[in-house]
């Protein structure tokens, strides 16, 4: 008894090669020092994880963004960190079950569409999606830049825009058209960066909330309005009628009030 060995450690190395014993100690503490390094190294790197993954989401959205035309110039302009979110319409606030990755699955769910009545439906959608992906600029806390996508139907069927608010989310910094129908040289013109050039600086509403904006049938003569095409009259009523929905209270409206009270 006295010569014996106690330690534990020595007694295990003392062990022969081929014992059992031996073979599944050595492999439990490999895998306990394996795992414990690896433990380690993941609370270590999982800041420069976040901030990867922050980065890449960035340059995702920023990608997104710069193929929206004139949209990339207006947010060097406005400065700020870019982000984006699906909006639960319902609730006006950011869906908890739904992501960018996700929204176009729970779009293909009948379910998850609304839909509206006549006196609802002033761009002629027949249905509302309950969620929607916008985009936000932010300087600091506030938003200084909110990008909405929006949808109608125009003379030759459905228009499709992008329009961009500024931080007191009443005044127009600018549009974008992604996709129409219109006629060539007559609605089709609400592409060209000439009568884009009118919405910056228009106002959605009047000093007592009421929405004003609309497409006029000429020159715009007041703040409220952007020029007309001539000879694309039913055009200019299908955007008016596009931007009027969906900034009122079925579609962003709401958001928006949360936005600007800084809700959100």
């Amino acid at each position: 008894m006295a010569g014996r060995e106690w330690n534990p450690l020595r007694r295990l190395l003392a062990l022969p090669n081929e014992s059992r014993a031996k073979t599944i100690l050595v492999a439990f503490l490999v895998s306990a020092v394996c795992a414990a390094l690896v433990s380690g190294a993941t609370v270590l790197l999982r800041p420069i994880q976040a901030a990867n993954r922050a980065a890449e989401e960035q340059a995702r959205i920023a990608a997104l963004v710069e193929g929206i035309p004139g949209m990339a110039a207006l947010l060097e302009q406005s400065g700020g960190t870019l982000s984006t979110v699906v909006i639960d319409l319902d609730r006006s606030r950011a869906a908890t079950e739904v992501t960018p990755a996700t929204l176009d699955a729970a779009l293909g769910d009948p379910g998850n569409w609304t839909a509206l009545d006549p006196a609802q439906d002033l761009a002629g959608l027949g249905h509302r999606p309950n969620f929607a992906q916008i985009y936000l600029l932010r300087d600091g806390d506030d938003v200084s830049l909110v990008l909405l996508p929006l949808s109608g139907q125009g003379y030759g069927g459905r228009i499709d825009a992008i329009l961009a608010l500024k931080g007191d989310m009443n005044t127009v910094a600018g549009i974008a058209i992604t996709g129409h129908s219109e006629t060539p040289g007559l609605g089709g013109r609400i592409e060209e960066a000439s009568w884009r050039s009118s919405f910056p600086g228009t106002e959605l509403r009047d000093e007592g909330g009421d929405m004003r904006f609309r497409v006029a049938r000429g020159p715009a003569s007041d703040v409220h309005e952007v020029d007309g095409i001539t000879g694309a009259t039913r055009t200019g009523r299908g955007v008016t009628q596009m931007v009027r929905f969906w900034l009122g209270p079925d579609g962003y409206g709401p958001l928006l009030g949360a936005i600007d009270r800084g809700e959100f």
